[in-house]
């Protein structure tokens, strides 16, 4: 399920960059276990900290792909996130249906403009600019 081609795209978004990071921060975490382990002078201590350093790496690739690869679309007609690359996984609110639209915001997020924005039951978390989206939603559903 995607826009259909009779549908005016209004925004086509996608996450904030801070979606980002905790899974950095996990990986720098195990990279930093991995050159902690490479200091070690012990030779099984060198491949698991090469073993570490890939993970890492491995993790930080993902969270980057999952990220490019999942965008918040506004029409003309519905509200869709879509995610993924293989598997591509759709989900869609009519805007005829949307009763409500609400912002939900932590102070990390107040600070670097971001949050959660709830059309109906369809919950998109780590949205940027999320009150300028919700007026979108609000003035395209009315």
């Amino acid at each position: 399920m995607r826009p259909r081609r009779d549908e005016e795209v209004y925004l086509d978004a996608r996450l904030h960059g801070a979606v980002l990071a905790r899974p950095i921060f996990r990986s720098a975490l195990l990279v930093a276990l991995g050159v902690a382990a490479l200091l070690v002078p012990f030779a099984p201590a060198a491949v698991i900290g090469a073993v570490l350093i890939a993970a890492g790496a491995f993790f930080t690739l993902r969270a980057v792909w999952q990220w490019e690869r999942t965008r918040l679309v506004v029409t003309t007609e519905k509200v869709y996130l879509l995610n993924g690359t293989l598997h591509r996984r759709t989900r869609a609110v009519r805007l005829k249906t949307v009763e409500a639209v609400e912002i939900d915001q932590t102070l990390l997020g107040q600070l670097f403009g971001y949050g959660t924005v709830l059309v109906g039951p369809l919950a998109v978390r780590h949205i940027a600019h999320p009150s300028d989206v919700c007026d979108l939603v609000e003035r395209l559903a009315s």
